[in-house]
């Protein structure tokens, strides 16, 4: 049973858990909620403190699991060691559209997975991820017919461990694999970036008939020359050959190339040249379009956080902020400051007056008193919203800075969610 040479997407096989003092297996919340499940579903404590010590003491043999099953060795009080296995409903493909659709919404929920860590919104975004009471489905071949018997007890806590490592093995036993789901949001947030691009599409572009140049009347006089385009345009898919150049690299030159030279063309200077390592790396992932969870885009900011003695999440906060303002917007995420007597203090009545409740004021932060919004003003006096899980210090740029305080919260949910 336990064989990994024999693992797949959908089957992966965890060596045994050397023995442990203490009655916790579980850090995470959601390895907590795991054992949560399994606790409030005992019909004996008596069992339960017997598997929490067979647990403890090392008697679970390697672990497998795949789709809806956690199957174990467990070795008891006789020389043969039982067979054991948990079951769990695996979920349906309306449940995890559900689920792909919440992780694409924000970016700090693929940032998170990324990370293998499970945020509490998305596991309570309405799809069944976490088991309850009397989910978990317990077998053992001892005669014990106790639910769950001690040997079954032994495999959930050990199983919670797992779970605190890598929350894909709870996406595994509910039916999908981690490649699976990363190609898949992959997919849905090219999907998405490209029907926004189609929507907007390309603005017409003025000039003078061919006729009208051709006529023997006077020639009129030459048009003022065309405005630089809105954006700079995508690159073609450059194709991959053996021994050719990395076409990833070759889209990242172009599309960086075209970005500086539409701006010294707009502007008549180059915005990198100012910009710390920091920065610049920045920069270069929030102009990746589309980025989303494909292969390239993982290698992208993996090797870009690395160059810059950051994690792949540092990075992917700090390209929220990019995208929600620029430099600036950086600059809001990353340098606190004192801001004088004026905008900021007027900020907290206009809130007040909005049916707001009484944001609370640190340097240029408001933060809700229940802890999941925030407004930051910046320097150059805009204000620039920011969301977090109650009760965590785990702030995401969102929506769009404003120089009024209540329309920078604009867009964020419902005036009953503030």
């Amino acid at each position: 049973m336990a064989a990994p040479d024999r693992d797949h997407e959908l089957r992966r096989t965890f060596p045994p858990f050397p023995p442990r003092e203490g009655d916790r297996f579980a850090e995470s919340w959601w390895g907590n909620a795991w054992v949560g499940a399994l606790e409030q579903g005992a019909l004996d404590v008596k069992r339960l403190e017997r598997g929490r010590g067979y647990a403890g003491q090392g008697h679970v043999d390697a672990i497998t699991v795949t789709p809806g099953l956690v199957l174990a060795y467990v070795q008891g009080s006789r020389p043969r060691p039982y067979r054991v296995q948990v079951r769990l409903r695996t979920l349906d493909d309306t449940d995890w559209d559900r689920f792909l659709d919440a992780a694409a919404d924000r970016p700090g929920h693929i940032a998170a997975l990324l990370d293998k860590e499970m945020p509490q919104s998305l596991a309570e975004c309405g799809v069944p991820l976490l088991p309850g009471p009397g989910d978990l489905e317990p077998r053992c071949s001892c005669p014990d017919r106790g639910h769950p018997c001690k040997h079954a007890a032994a495999l959930c806590y050990q199983t919670a461990r797992l779970l605190d490592a890598d929350p894909f093995v709870l996406l595994l036993l509910r039916g999908r694999g981690e490649r699976e789901l990363l190609d898949l949001l992959a997919r849905l947030s090219a999907t998405r970036a490209a029907r926004a691009a189609r929507d907007k599409g390309p603005a017409p572009l003025p000039g003078v008939r061919a006729a009208e140049v051709l006529a023997s009347s006077p020639l009129p006089p030459l048009p003022a020359p065309l405005p630089p385009p809105a954006h700079p345009e995508q690159p073609p898919a450059y194709p991959a050959a053996p021994g050719g150049p990395d076409p990833f690299a070759l889209d990242q030159l172009a599309t960086d190339a075209a970005a500086r030279a539409h701006a010294l063309l707009g502007t008549g200077r180059d915005p990198v040249g100012q910009l710390t390592f920091w920065q610049d790396a920045v920069r270069l992932a929030a102009a990746r379009p589309g980025a989303g969870l494909t292969a390239g885009t993982r290698s992208l900011y993996a090797s870009l956080a690395s160059a810059a003695g950051r994690t792949p999440s540092e990075l992917a906060r700090a390209v929220a902020a990019w995208r929600q303002g620029g430099l600036e917007g950086l600059a809001v995420l990353e340098e606190p400051w004192d801001p004088p007597a004026g905008r900021f203090d007027r900020a907290r009545p206009l809130l007040l007056a909005a049916d707001l409740p009484a944001f609370r004021p640190w340097r240029n932060h408001l933060t809700h008193p229940r802890g999941h919004l925030q407004l930051r003003l910046g320097r150059d006096g805009l204000w620039y919203a920011y969301e977090s899980e109650p009760g965590h210090d785990d702030w995401w740029p969102r929506g769009t800075p404003d120089p009024d305080p209540v329309g920078a919260l604009t867009g964020l949910g419902v005036p009953g969610d503030f």
